[in-house]
Parts: C-alpha cells; sequence; structure tokens
C-alpha cells in the first residue's frame, strides 16, 4: 500500500497528532472512542508519528474522552431531531466524526476547514457516503457559510477551535451561524482565560502534544459562558462539562488521575477546560 506524505503548519499539524491519539486508543484492549477509521488512516500515512508529542496512553484517553461527549451530545440533537438537520463540523481537521456516528440519510453533514486540509481529507479519509459535503475555508472567512442550505435546524460542533479564535472571531462567528439557520445547537470546548494566559506566558516548553508555536496562537479564553448568550438574540446558554468530570476518567492512566485531583485543587483549576452547549 502507497503511503501519503502530508505538509501541513505547525498548527494544522496538531491534527495528526489528535488523529494519532484516537487511533492508539483504538488499539487498545477497552477503547473509549474505538475509532478504527483514525487508526486506518495513521497507517496510510508516511509521517515520524513519535514527534507528534503524544503521550501514550494519557492523551490517547484524554482526547477520546473529549471526542466522546461531544460525539454524545451530537447523537442527542440528531435523536431529538428525527427529520432532516445539517451538521456543521467546523475546523474538522482528520478527524472521523462523520464515519464513527454515521448518520443517516436525512442529515446533512458538512466538514469546514482550510482548503489544504479538505484536500488531504479527500486522499485519506473514505467517502462517508449519504448528504455529505465539504467547504475549504477558514471559519472566520464570511463566504463559505452563504453555500450552505439554510432551510434545516442545525448542530454546529467545534473541537479544539476556540482557542485558535480571537474573541471578536468568535463572536462573528457565532452571529452568523445564529443569523443563518432556523434553530439549532451549538457544541464546542473552551479554555479559561487563566488557561490561555498561562500557556501563551510558558509556550516555550510546549504541553504534550501541543507544541510551542501552536500554545503562542491560543488567544480565546471563555470563563462565564453566559456571556455568550447575550451575542445573539434566542441564544441560551444550556449545558456544560468540565473536562476534570467527564465520566470513565478512572480509565485514565495512574499519572493523569492524579494529575486531574491536583489540577481540581489549585485556583481556577477546574474551570480551565469545559464542554460547553448552547441553543438558539
Amino acid at each position: 500500500m502507497e503511503r501519503e506524505k502530508v505538509a501541513l503548519t505547525t498548527v494544522q499539524g496538531t491534527m495528526l497528532a489528535t488523529l494519532y491519539a484516537r487511533a492508539l486508543d483504538s488499539r487498545t484492549p477497552h477503547p473509549i472512542l474505538g475509532d478504527h477509521t483514525a487508526d486506518e488512516v495513521v497507517r496510510r500515512v508516511d509521517h515520524d508519528w513519535s514527534k507528534t508529542g503524544t503521550r501514550v496512553p494519557w492523551d490517547a484517553a484524554t482526547l477520546a474522552l473529549r471526542g466522546r461527549e461531544l460525539d454524545r451530545w451530537t447523537t442527542e440533537f440528531l435523536h431529538a431531531h428525527p427529520g432532516e438537520v445539517t451538521v456543521l463540523h467546523l475546523a474538522c481537521g482528520l478527524d472521523t466524526r462523520v464515519h464513527r456516528l454515521a448518520p443517516p440519510p436525512s442529515v446533512r453533514w458538512v466538514d469546514v476547514d482550510y482548503p489544504d486540509v479538505i484536500d488531504l481529507r479527500r486522499r485519506l479519509l473514505p467517502e462517508p457516503g449519504g448528504d455529505y459535503r465539504m467547504a475549504g475555508a477558514s471559519v472566520t472567512d464570511e463566504g463559505w457559510l452563504e453555500e450552505v442550505p439554510a432551510d434545516r435546524p442545525v448542530v454546529v460542533v467545534a473541537e479544539g477551535l476556540t482557542m485558535y479564535l480571537h474573541e471578536e472571531e468568535g463572536r462573528r462567528l457565532i452571529q452568523r451561524i445564529c443569523g443563518h439557520f432556523p434553530s439549532g445547537e451549538l457544541l464546542f470546548d473552551c479554555f479559561s482565560k487563566r488557561l490561555v494566559r498561562m500557556a501563551r506566558r510558558m509556550s516555550w516548553m510546549g504541553m504534550g502534544i501541543v507544541p510551542r508555536a501552536v500554545l503562542e496562537s491560543w488567544h480565546w479564553g471563555i470563563d462565564d459562558p453566559r456571556e455568550l448568550a447575550g451575542w445573539c438574540d434566542g441564544l441560551e446558554f444550556t449545558d456544560e462539562l468540565y473536562v476534570m468530570d467527564v465520566p470513565d476518567l478512572d480509565r485514565l492512566p495512574a499519572a493523569a488521575r492524579i494529575g486531574i485531583r491536583v489540577g481540581k485543587r489549585l485556583p481556577g483549576g477546574r474551570d480551565s477546560g469545559r464542554l460547553l452547549r448552547f441553543r438558539f
């Protein structure tokens, strides 16, 4: 089998680390996410995976838990809306969420990322079938959303995106989405302002799978999700899940469990990472 070479910017390259972490999770005896498509893609890519910085099995488990919870919220939306809906997957990278969830034909699924990332998806990932399409653009560009039909409720999923945006970019993106679709939900993860500031100050160290150049690209931290609800008429903050409280943390390695227990006791530690859900 011929293997694919990839060339990405440092920030975009983090998606390879995330992909590899999910592949590693799928190889464990009792996987959390069970993303076997990710493992198939990893085996097709000509890349030195040791350079991703992924700490086995710490990163594999933590990223799988985060992905699983966003999958769960997405599935809840699809079950609550059994008719025609749209899934808008922002900054999709090489995430195989559409393959994991295998939505029915009534679901229009749109994966959005930079053009070179979308090109890589076309080369590496199997066609999921159904009403599936991709949009090659930065999520902050103004034009791509107009190409997405606005005739259905939408669930917007953005994993590992918000910290790379400036707050005004995040505000504008949310306003555009709420103004475009008739109704829907927004699902995304975020970091606290304190963590973003700390990461930028300590960027020279790197942080696990997150290299220095990536930490320097973090800008937006969120402390009070209710402030975002004021950005759009009808936008409502409905749910949150602290990353340190996700189910099955007992499946993390002992060192990770100890780190989480210590982190919860530090000022602002428990608030450092969250998954958020909004409805409009």
